[in-house]
């Protein structure tokens, strides 16, 4: 179980240095085939390290803990539609083909400078800042029964996604600065316990 957590722990450490905006910056301003390629990359090694971990993990031997039966099913339920809602809305909201790479990588081929995403507050981001981690913790908790391992690699994922959760900020406030820092102190970072919130940006 100590080779499992460290590779857990590895890995979450390797994907969150590579999307720091140190690195992101230094693409930016390498241009070119650096930052055309750099976000589909980060994707593709995410994924790549990520499946033989996963592999890893569902090969060893476990021990159940705990399974959702009875009532406990309709809490699982409404996880997984929460879950469901937060990668539905935030990917309404989000600018997919950036998230995905593909808009750099066609500046790039284009031979066009590279954007900055714009700065949105419409939609599910007047709920809640950060949608996808969110529902990603809502839904490590309610993906199948839970194992000594599963239990150890959902705690070692939740706290990734909060503290991802804090670096986006921190890279946030330093790319938009006054209109970030204003929206953060209206809108809930995780859960969106204020409902709608009629943003009002002050930059």
């Amino acid at each position: 179980m100590l080779l499992l957590t460290l590779l857990w722990i590895g890995w979450c450490i390797i994907h969150s240095l590579l999307i720091t905006h140190t690195v992101n910056s230094w693409c930016r301003q390498k241009g070119g085939l650096y930052y055309g390629l750099y976000r589909i990359g980060y994707i593709l090694f995410s994924i790549l390290t990520l499946l033989p971990l996963l592999y890893y993990q569902y090969t060893i031997p476990q021990n159940l803990l705990f399974s959702w039966q009875g009532y406990w099913r309709m809490l699982q339920l409404c996880l997984l539609l929460y879950a469901l809602a937060m990668f539905w809305y935030g990917a309404k909201n989000y600018d997919m083909d950036f998230f995905l790479g593909l808009r750099q990588w066609r500046d790039y081929r284009r031979n066009k400078p590279s954007r900055h995403t714009p700065f949105r507050c419409s939609g599910i981001l007047q709920y809640i800042r950060h949608p996808w981690y969110s529902g990603g913790i809502a839904f490590l908790w309610a993906l199948g029964p839970i194992t000594d391992a599963g239990l150890l690699c959902r705690s070692i994922l939740t706290a990734y996604l909060i503290i991802g959760s804090l670096l986006e900020e921190r890279k946030l406030h330093l790319e938009l600065g006054s209109v970030y820092n204003s929206y953060c102190k209206q809108v809930p970072m995780l859960f969106p316990w204020k409902g709608k919130v009629s943003v009002q940006i002050k930059k």
